[in-house]
């Protein structure tokens, strides 16, 4: 890999359409808890906050597809091994259908477990019990869309991880509204257009790939169940798997700790995940193109160009952190009010904005370091950086939590960021040594 090929226009051609799709996403949770917020009621956005959370936080223990697909399938890339490629893409989609149809074999011990540690009133339990046994049927299409995304990612074909978005996001708001505000089916309407649009969504993206059904590799027992490529791509999983199974509890638990507080806080706090989504999705444009370019440098054995791509995707991180502050700063009311027409409701989620325009600074780091590990696929450190950062949270919830309420739950998370850049950028230059 010649390290002149990675340019600042080849950055943005992959995370651009990322960004635009990750936009979509964020809109999606919005106008979720915007047409539930017209229904007047707190209950409800409660019992979407809590199901979305639970559904989201299951869906995303199996973001390992889509991460160590990216990662295996760039250095796949960057070796111009096609044949391993293909075979990648297959593995992933395996994974992922079986993946969705354990899920939906054992959820009800799954959703007797999530709600016997979730503290949340009967009334906002009854309600989120029945958005999730809707949610559920669409896992298998749903989680495997995760293997299709990491592959597309890896490819560099971004322009189509946009357009599928599009779709999915795209139907999903149209049926909220015309099964919510139009039908007035509350929050199984909001439930059913998520299980629309993932099933529809899934099979477009099959089409997308259809390149890879014209050979025979894809459906090569030798070569989809390699002993060795699966038992490497076991182990990568699994690291990402408690990496996100730690990332997850964290926020679980803030949603709970919220619930605990009151059903106002959590509404507030749910509105709020939604400034941290988009943050999110934003960076994730540029920590994308670390783990697609990173993976083709790592497979090509080029120091040079990985310190290139680290140092460029770690400033455009930080470009677009800063555009994000300044919007939550003279945008962010206008955001909350956009998402519920209460207006005591409003004035008290308007206490934590703060915390809304700090984040996007603190979290860039560990955003792009991300996908600098992941497109290296070190995961291990990935997951040991993870238990130490989560362990952190874990003292500053104890620390913060008693004295300060729910502005102790939002420096918890803040402190949660800092750690994971910490843990990451100590282990940084192994990766380099190693090349």
């Amino acid at each position: 890999m010649d390290s002149s090929s990675i340019t600042h226009k080849r950055i943005l051609t992959i995370s651009i359409p990322i960004i635009l799709s990750n936009i979509t996403i964020p809109l999606l949770g919005l106008v979720d808890t915007a047409v539930i917020g017209q229904m007047g009621e707190i209950v409800p956005i409660g019992a979407v906050a809590i199901g979305s959370v639970i559904i989201s936080a299951i869906y995303w223990i199996f973001g390992f597809l889509r991460m160590g697909t990216t990662g295996l399938t760039a250095q796949a890339v960057g070796k111009n091994d096609n044949e391993e490629v293909i075979s990648l893409f297959s593995r992933a989609l395996l994974i992922g259908l079986i993946g969705g149809f354990l899920l939906i074999l054992f959820k009800d011990l799954i959703f007797w477990g999530a709600f016997q540690i979730s503290p949340a009133s009967d009334e906002v339990e009854s309600l989120a019990y029945k958005y999730l046994k809707i949610r559920i049927y669409s896992a298998p299409a749903a989680i495997a869309i995760f293997g299709i995304l990491g592959w597309l990612i890896a490819k560099e074909q971004t322009y189509l991880v946009l357009i599928l978005q599009l779709w999915m996001n795209g139907i999903n708001i149209f049926l909220d509204i015309i099964l919510v505000i139009g039908l007035g089916w509350g929050v199984e309407g909001v439930a059913i257009a998520t299980v629309f649009a993932e099933i529809s969504s899934f099979f477009i993206g099959l089409y997308m790939c259809r390149s890879v059904f014209m050979g025979t590799e894809w459906r090569s027992f030798n070569l989809v169940l390699k002993r060795d490529k699966l038992i490497n791509m076991s182990k990568i999983n699994f690291d990402i798997l408690v990496r996100s199974l730690l990332l997850q509890a964290a926020f679980i638990s803030f949603m709970f700790f919220s619930a605990d507080l009151d059903n106002f806080t959590l509404a507030a706090n749910q509105i709020l995940l939604q400034f941290i989504t988009i943050t999110s999705y934003t960076l994730d444009g540029f920590a994308f193109s670390a783990e697609t370019l990173v993976g083709q440098a790592v497979g090509a054995k080029s120091a040079t160009s990985l310190k290139r791509i680290s140092m460029m995707t770690l400033i455009w991180g930080m470009f677009a952190a800063v555009l994000m502050s300044l919007f939550y700063l003279f945008f962010g009311e206008y955001l909350v009010a956009l998402m519920t027409n209460s207006l005591e409701l409003r004035l008290f989620t308007k206490q934590y904005l703060f915390w809304m325009i700090i984040a996007p600074i603190l979290a860039f780091p560990a955003f792009i370091l991300d996908g600098i590990f992941i497109g290296a696929t070190r995961t291990k450190d990935m997951r040991n950086g993870m238990a130490i950062s989560f362990a952190v949270f874990c003292f500053a919830v104890w620390i913060f939590y008693e004295p300060f309420g729910n502005h102790g739950l939002w420096a918890s998370i803040m402190v949660l960021f800092v750690a994971r850049a910490l843990t990451l950028s100590f282990k940084y230059f192994d990766i380099e040594d190693e090349l």
